[in-house]
């Protein structure tokens, strides 16, 4: 059974389609969710919840920024990175500029999270919920990630999004004796109002609904993940 039992969680990207979706899913199972804001705009109509904590002006490609985020959280069990950001353009249409941008916006932002989620689990004293001992992080990658030759068109944000798998895997493995599971979940298109505008033509029914996509991730950073560690999870829907 997933019970959070009131247990702290960082959701970055919180303000944003996923994120709200993956905060309901998260609040449904009594956890308590900390999210780091950048852009004051994406607070106009956030919903307001008592065990929702808003922090705000949180830069998550800042690395002084992010540590004193997490230095701030009560004891936590999981991090869960969703920001991030997308860019498609041919080749001959992406500068260096273009490039480092994915890798600040996906990378390093997961990266950072991900560093400091470890030593903040690392640093809690008491066990987690149902006693258990460790924490749990999941990262955001792609379809492209996975599959790499679905990225044409669109290089700096499937390399970027290949680094955040890549690295997922590897910090599951540094960690293991610490009983932090890392995941990454890789997703298709997104079933978003967003999306929906970009490409109207679409079969809208192909994509992953957010409410499902969250359901998953909210699974793997709970407590009855007892075994999945270093796994990027295609969630590909029908599409």
């Amino acid at each position: 059974m997933v019970d959070y039992a009131g247990s702290h969680v960082v959701v970055t990207g919180g303000t944003g389609a996923l994120g709200r979706a993956v905060i309901v899913a998260l609040r449904a199972v009594g956890a308590v969710c900390h999210v780091p804001n950048f852009v004051a705009a994406e607070l106009v109509d956030f919903p307001s919840d008592p065990l929702v904590h808003v922090v705000p002006g949180v830069d998550l490609a800042d690395e002084p920024a992010v540590l004193r985020f997490y230095a701030g959280l009560p004891p936590l069990w999981a991090s869960i990175h969703l920001a991030g950001g997308f860019a498609m353009a041919p080749v001959a249409e992406t500068s260096a500029a273009d490039f480092i941008a994915q890798f600040r916006l996906n990378a390093l932002t997961a990266f950072l999270c991900s560093a400091a989620a470890i030593a903040a689990i690392r640093a809690r004293r008491e066990a987690g919920p149902g006693g258990i001992r460790g924490g749990r992080i999941v990262n955001v990658a792609a379809r492209p990630a996975l599959e790499p030759r679905t990225g044409a068109g669109m290089a700096a944000y499937t390399a970027s999004k290949s680094a955040v798998a890549a690295m997922t895997q590897a910090l599951a493995q540094e960690t293991v004796e610490d009983e932090i599971w890392l995941n990454a979940v890789a997703p298709s298109i997104l079933d978003t109002p967003a999306n929906r505008a970009a490409m109207p033509d679409a079969d809208h029914r192909r994509w992953v609904a957010p409410a499902d996509l969250a359901e998953t991730i909210a699974f793997l950073a709970s407590p009855a993940n007892r075994v999945t560690r270093g796994a990027v999870i295609p969630v590909y829907g029908q599409s």
